[in-house]
């Protein structure tokens, strides 16, 4: 299983040097990456805290999960990220989506695909040290370019999976891992892959809720407002695949920002609990999430890494407090069990 890659999300919800001894934990206990989401009104500014785990490590990847080209202009994002990746060579990946809770809160849209196409575009060309040209009359070009960066698109919705498949040199899937929807979502961005002529191997990174827990009736109640915020976003279908049949209305009050980043989280399972039931967030650990025991959780882990996954982006639920509990329950029983320790 050495080549399966382990990651653990972690919110900027703390200084950015606090947030340090986090990373320096997860990268002590051989977790391979540690990613930050970028909402700028949620958390603190996610390059600011990637140069600050840049220079408080030594081995651990890094990454983002994920910013966005709609709240920063893609010659913003060239110039952090290569500013990341001179302090972090060979360890920083730039994952970018469509923008989510970044645009959401500031009445913005996300990005659409074609203008993810010519963001991601004018990235590799600024980060070779290539001109761009900007409107009619503009070109210029990133002085001192760094370090190669890996771009890697994250992305749920058919569509963007092929897109992601064709110009991305990495996929972050957000389907979870029941075995159905991941397969599909395998299936979409390879066929991007493969309409780009780069064969249909795409290295793939999964990202699934985590608890390690022989609980999983008490731990799967945290879990209703993913579930409901995936329904409530297009995906009752993917749900209904695994036999969860939730129906969310389009707008939901009382909950802010959103469902998946609620203030109270508390408050807002209460809430979900009027549409999705008990059984169904049982249902949805056991097929979209990893929630179960370290031998379960690593067993897994082993069939993702068969169906080609190369990395499995681990979260906790909550965007308001450090994963230290997932970290040390992962790197301390789950780890030893998957790597043979």
């Amino acid at each position: 299983m050495s080549g399966l890659r382990l990651g653990v999300r972690v919110p900027p919800c703390a200084r950015a040097d606090r947030l340090v001894d986090t990373v320096r934990r997860a990268e002590e206990l051989g977790l391979d990456r540690v990613w930050f989401p970028d909402s700028q009104l949620l958390w603190r500014d996610v390059f600011t805290v990637l140069t600050a785990a840049a220079l408080g490590t030594e081995r651990i990847g890094l990454g983002t999960a994920v910013t966005n080209l709609a709240t920063r202009h893609p010659s913003v994002v060239a110039s952090a990220a290569r500013s990341v990746a001179e302090l972090a060579p060979g360890r920083f990946i730039l994952g970018l989506g469509v923008g989510n809770s970044s645009v959401g809160p500031i009445g913005l849209r996300q990005s659409r695909a074609a203008e993810l196409r010519e963001g991601v575009a004018m990235l590799r060309a600024l980060l070779s040290g290539a001109e761009w040209q900007f409107g009619d009359r503009v070109r210029s070009r990133l002085r001192d370019p760094g370090p190669e960066v890996p771009i890697h698109l994250a992305a749920s919705g058919p569509r963007n999976l092929r897109l992601a498949g064709e110009i991305g040199d990495g996929v972050i899937l957000l389907s979870g891992i029941s075995p159905a929807t991941l397969a599909a979502a395998t299936a979409r961005a390879r066929e991007g892959a493969a309409a780009a002529g780069r064969g249909a191997a795409v290295p793939l990174t999964v990202s699934a809720f985590c608890a390690v827990t022989d609980d999983i009736a008490t731990a799967a109640r945290q879990l209703k407002p993913v579930c409901a915020s995936i329904a409530q976003n297009g995906g009752a279908d993917f749900l209904a695949l695994a036999g969860i049949r939730v129906h969310v209305p389009a707008r939901v009050e009382d909950v802010y920002p959103d469902l998946v980043h609620a203030e109270d989280w508390e408050a807002a399972v209460a809430i979900c609990s009027a549409w999705v039931s008990d059984e169904a967030a049982v249902r949805f650990a056991e097929e979209f999430c990893l929630f179960g025991t370290a031998d379960a959780i690593a067993d897994r882990l082993r069939t993702l890494h068969a169906a080609g996954v190369g990395e499995v982006l681990l979260q906790h639920v909550g965007s308001y407090d450090l994963p230290t509990e997932l970290i040390e329950t992962v790197g301390m029983s789950v780890l030893p069990v998957l790597r043979g320790r």
